[in-house]
Parts: C-alpha cells; sequence; structure tokens
C-alpha cells in the first residue's frame, strides 16, 4: 500500500547521514569503531579504545561527537558472552539433542543452523551499557560465516575466529554447519591463564587435553581401512584436475598468499598464549571427532580470522602436530561487527 508517511519518512530519512557504533568489550578495555555512512557509501570511519569495560563520560562524549547531528545511530555489540554457541539445525524439535539451551536466548541462521546465548549475560550486557544503549548484539559465530563466506560453501573445513581471551570454532561444508565451539580463556586469581571449553563449563587442564587428543599411533591401519576408502583414491587428487574438484574452485593464488603470510616471532609471552590457543583448538577437534551428536568428516584445512595478531608458534603448532594447512587472515573485528550491522539495516 503507497502511503504518504513512508515517502515523508524516506525523505526525511535521506537528510541525515547514519551512524554505525561498533563497540567490542575486551578484559581490561573497550574498542569502539564508528562508521559515518551517507548515501554514496562511508563517508568517514574512525577507530579508539578506552581503558575501561563499562561506559565512562569519555566514551558518551566520543560516541555524542558523531551521533547528536543526526536521529539515525545505531549501538552494536559483538556479543562477550561466555555462555554461547552454536548447534547445526534450526529443528526446534532436534535442539535438545545438541544441547539445553532453555536458559538462552536463541536465533536461527539462514534457516541452516542455530547461535544461542545466555539470557542473563544479555540483561547483564544491557544494563551494564545503558548509558551508552544496545540496539544489537553479534554473536561471534555470525561474524565468523560472514568474514569466511567465500570459502564455507566450498570443501568440508575448520574455521576459527581468534579473539583476545575466546575463540568461536565451526566446521562448515557447503555452508552447512557441522560443528560449532566457544572456548574461552580465563585468568586465575594468580593472573595465570586456563583455559575452559563454556560446553562443558569446566577448566580444562592442558595435559588433559593433550592426553584425550587423537594420537596417530594408537590409530590401526587394518580396522580403519573402510574408513579412509570413504575419502576417495589418495593418488586420484594428484592431478590437477582432481585437486580444483575437492578444493571447490578456491582462490588457489589467494590461499598461497594467506598461507605465507608475515607472522611475528613471539616472545615466551606470546608462545605460552598461542600454545593454550592450540591446545584448546586440539581438545576440539578431538571432540568433534569423538562426539556421536555430529557428523565428522576429515579436516584437511583451516582458516584462521587473526584479531589479535597470533605469532608463527600457532601456525607451525597446528601444521606439525595436526598437520593441517593453515591459512591466516587478518581481521578487524569492529569493521566486521559494522558490516553485520549494514546488513540488519539494509544498508
Amino acid at each position: 500500500m503507497w502511503s504518504k508517511k513512508v515517502v515523508l519518512s524516506k525523505i526525511f530519512e535521506a537528510l541525515y547521514v547514519k551512524v554505525l557504533v561498533n563497540i567490542i568489550i575486551q578484559k581490561t578495555k573497550t574498542l569502539i569503531y564508528i562508521e559515518v555512512y551517507g548515501k554514496k557509501g562511508i563517508i568517514e570511519h574512525i577507530h579508539n579504545e578506552f581503558d575501561a569495560t563499562e561506559p565512562t563520560q569519555e566514551m558518551v562524549e566520543f560516541i555524542s561527537s558523531y551521533t547528536k547531528e543526526t536521529p539515525y545511530f545505531y549501538i552494536a555489540y559483538l556479543d562477550p558472552s561466555n555462555t554461547q554457541g552454536v548447534i547445526p539445525t534450526c529443528n526446534k524439535n532436534r535442539l535438545s539433542y545438541y544441547k539445553d539451551i532453555s536458559s538462552c536466548e536463541h536465533l536461527c541462521f539462514e534457516n541452516r543452523w542455530i547461535f544461542y546465548t545466555s539470557k542473563s549475560e544479555l540483561y547483564e550486557l544491557e544494563k551494564t551499557q545503558e548509558l551508552l544503549g544496545v540496539d544489537f548484539i553479534f554473536s561471534p559465530f555470525v561474524i565468523l560465516a560472514n568474514f569466511f563466506q567465500d570459502k564455507i560453501s566450498s570443501s568440508v573445513s575448520l574455521y576459527i575466529l581468534i579473539l583476545e581471551e575466546s575463540i568461536a570454532l565451526s566446521v562448515f561444508e557447503d555452508s552447512e554447519l557441522l560443528y560449532g565451539e566457544y572456548l574461552v580463556v580465563k585468568p586465575t586469581n594468580d593472573d595465570e591463564e586456563t583455559f575452559s571449553h563454556e560446553e562443558d563449563e569446566d577448566v580444562v587442564d592442558i595435559e588433559d587435553a593433550l592426553e584425550d587428543s587423537i594420537d596417530l599411533e594408537d590409530i590401526d591401519v587394518d580396522d580403519n581401512i573402510e574408513s579412509l576408502e570413504d575419502f576417495g583414491d589418495i593418488e586420484d587428487l594428484d592431478s590437477i584436475e582432481e585437486i580444483e574438484d575437492f578444493s571447490d574452485n578456491r582462490d588457489i593464488e589467494e590461499e598461497l598468499q594467506e598461507s605465507e603470510m608475515e607472522l611475528e616471532d613471539g616472545d615466551e609471552e606470546h608462545f605460552n598464549q598461542d600454545y593454550n590457543r592450540f591446545a584448546l583448538i586440539e581438545e576440539s577437534v578431538a571432540n568433534y571427532y569423538k562426539d556421536d551428536r555430529y557428523e565428522s568428516k576429515f579436516l584437511e584445512n583451516i582458516y584462521i580470522a587473526d584479531s589479535v595478531g597470533v605469532s608463527r608458534d600457532l601456525k607451525k603448532l597446528l601444521e606439525e602436530e595436526m598437520f593441517f594447512n593453515v591459512y591466516i587472515r587478518h581481521i578487524d573485528i569492529g569493521v566486521e561487527v559494522s558490516e553485520i550491522s549494514k546488513k540488519e539495516l539494509g544498508l
């Protein structure tokens, strides 16, 4: 139905810019990325960070300097909840098979899979951020799927988003989610880093994680020869044609560049952080293979969205200990949150 009110609203809206405020709350600081959006796209973009995890007057003044001239501004957050994750179905009758999410809010993504997060932690976020306001809260799994949308539609691979204190890990094949887990690095009272799986909500010991991981020496070749045959004839993959089919026409040149991107040598502190991340990833992959609830397929490639600047140690561990082909892309989380905001707003 045609409406004068709608026409006038569109005209009125066209007179103003739109301001997208994107907020990432970390352990001791808050990152804010702002985009000023006009008729022809982005007019201005600004990064800033503040040494606080709750709104301060300085934050309010910074944001207000960009929003005060327009009624069209939107405040978006990357979900910081520890209790969040994904389920590889949107069938409500199947949700409890994977996890009890009765205490969580959940949404279906593109009618393919569900992402969920704790109701109490969402309430706490809205309460603590009341001074700034909350319009959108985006799951890191949605960020990950959008960032690697050029890859997840191809053959089965592992995808990881590395944040300062957490990891969003998922397995995709032909845009279908097979498995996912949110992994949290938790500091102890002694400020030493331990880590845990959200699913179990317990602290995981590195030694236990490594003991439970897949040991190639324990695999009986005779017992598993039939399962290996499911992956086809390895010799057949030697031809260029088969490699292209196996890769679903992925951009080989781009992947080579990603696999050889410059990573810094880590000091002892960075090595410890990256080793913790590696142990978490290793344990989660072991769970993926062992848990009968999930359709586990052989993983060869791992794509990492790196927001923190991992060292070459993590890449080396994944390659040498787990035999992955590792491809790393730098990701600006604030920019990617803004991309999802624009999709929500139809910009």
